[in-house]
C-alpha cells in the first residue's frame, strides 16, 4: 500500500527544506545517512515509498525527530500587522503594544506623545522596574519629585511602584517605549 500523496509531498519538503537549512547537497547527506544518493534523490522527489529503517536513518542524518519528517511544515515566521495590536489611549498618549504574545512577568509598550501631550503612569506593585528608552523626539519623565529629560537613545531606568508621569515639551510628536518588569507575586 503506498503512502498517501500528501504525506509524501510533505516527506519530500520537509526532507528538502531541513537538508537545504543545514547547506548539505543530496549527496553529502545521504552519505550522512548511509544511503545511496538515488535513493535520497527519489525521497525528495514525493515518489519514494519508504520503510522504516531510511526514515530512521534520514532523521537521524538530519537530526530531527522522525515525527518531524512527516509533520506539517511550520512557517518560518508571522508578520502582525500594526493595526492588529492592541492600542489603547491613556491621558494624551497613544500605547500600543510591542509584541503580539503576552511574555509572563513583563509589559512592553510603544508609547506615541503628541506634542505637548502628557500621561500620568499607573504606580504598579512594589519591586517592579521600569524602563523607559525614547526613540524620536523628547520625553520628560518626572517620578519622585525628579525629572528627566529623555532624548533619541537614551534609556532610564527606576521604581514603578512610583507616581510616576511622561511629557512631550515639544512641538513635534514623540515616540518612546515602556518595558515594565512586574514585581514577582509571592
Amino acid at each position: 500500500m503506498g503512502m498517501s500523496n500528501e504525506l509524501a509531498g510533505r516527506l519530500a519538503a520537509n526532507l528538502r527544506q531541513l537538508r537545504e537549512s543545514r547547506g548539505l547537497t543530496q549527496e553529502q547527506i545521504a552519505k550522512l545517512a548511509e544511503l545511496p544518493r538515488a535513493t535520497w534523490s527519489h525521497l525528495e522527489s514525493g515518489e519514494a515509498n519508504p520503510t522504516l529503517s531510511v526514515l530512521h536513518r534520514a532523521a537521524l542524518a538530519l537530526q530531527v525527530p522522525m515525527e518531524e519528517l512527516t509533520s506539517t511544515p511550520r512557517a518560518s515566521g508571522r508578520l502582525y500587522r500594526r493595526d492588529s495590536l492592541p492600542t489603547r489611549k491613556q491621558g494624551d498618549v497613544l500605547l500600543r503594544k510591542l509584541l503580539p504574545d503576552r511574555i509572563p512577568g513583563v509589559l512592553i509598550d510603544r508609547m506615541e506623545l503628541p506634542p505637548r501631550g502628557r500621561m500620568t503612569g499607573v504606580p504598579h506593585m512594589p519591586g517592579t522596574r521600569e524602563y523607559l528608552t525614547c526613540e524620536t523626539g523628547e520625553i520628560v519623565l518626572a517620578v519622585g519629585g525628579e525629572q528627566w529629560r529623555l532624548a533619541p537613545g537614551d534609556v532610564m531606568t527606576f521604581r514603578g511602584d512610583q507616581r510616576h508621569s511622561y511629557a512631550n515639551p515639544a512641538s513635534r510628536p514623540a515616540v518612546g517605549y515602556s518595558v515594565v518588569l512586574l514585581a514577582p507575586v509571592e
